[in-house]
């Protein structure tokens, strides 16, 4: 498969595990607000308020993966996966001695055609070491150097 198809293979992975964040956020939102609308007054108050509280507080929680989620996925829509990158910056692949990572959002391992990348954010720690290398440059990150075989 040719780079630039690999690429937009990576980014449409990354989509599809955002989307999925997003659903699952969403349900779980429902079912804690399911749960807090359902708790019923019994003839102790306070084990009523308890659970309701308890139902808030999850949804709460669930309420901030999904903002978090969406924060993702506007990420990846600002992302360019049709450019050549001459630099390491998001929306590039880079190809290093020590793996091929496409620079773009947490979303860990990803396989394409059988072959490993890793989808690492920008801000990540690798991809903060890796920023701005070219063809070439060196990196180094715990203690291992990285070297930059190509960029796309």
């Amino acid at each position: 498969m040719e780079l630039l198809n690999i690429k937009q293979a990576l980014f449409f992975q990354c989509k599809v595990y955002v989307q999925q964040r997003i659903a699952t956020a969403k349900q779980a939102m429902e079912a804690a607000q399911e749960s807090a609308n359902s708790e019923s007054k019994s003839s102790a108050g306070d084990k009523y308020e308890t659970g309701r509280a308890m139902a808030q507080l999850e949804r709460d929680r669930h309420a901030q993966l999904l903002a978090e989620a969406i924060k993702l996925e506007q990420e990846l829509i600002r992302l360019n996966t049709d450019k050549h990158y001459d630099t390491v910056q998001p929306g590039s692949l880079v190809i290093t001695n020590r793996g091929t990572f496409f620079i773009s959002i947490s979303a860990g391992k990803l396989v394409v055609e059988g072959a490993d990348y890793f989808a690492i954010s920008p801000a990540s720690p690798i991809g903060a070491v890796l920023a701005g290398k070219k063809l070439g440059e060196s990196a180094i990150f715990n203690k291992i150097s990285y070297q930059v075989l190509n960029v796309l």
